[in-house]
């Protein structure tokens, strides 16, 4: 099974810039092999979002690919 797990973006200090890079959530961009649509789901943490995604990439037709992004002002407040 290759996992084909992209992690770089996720991994890299500072990428995002600022005061931005404390505030990330993760994006979990994955093939959903049951419906065959492409779906994401937003984690707060980095291994939240590798355990999603490892899940989601069930044979060899399965990807996932991990974003950090910064996060969006209404999750910050809560």
């Amino acid at each position: 099974m290759d996992t084909n797990l992209s992690t770089s973006q996720a991994t890299t200090p500072g990428r995002l810039g600022g005061d931005a890079a404390a505030h990330r959530e993760f994006h979990v961009t994955y093939f959903d092999a049951d419906c065959g649509l492409i779906r994401t789901e937003a984690f707060d943490t980095l291994p939240e979002a590798e355990r999603f995604a490892s899940r989601n990439v069930t044979d060899e037709d399965g990807w996932a690919v991990i974003d950090a992004v910064p996060a969006e002002q209404g999750r910050l407040a809560a």
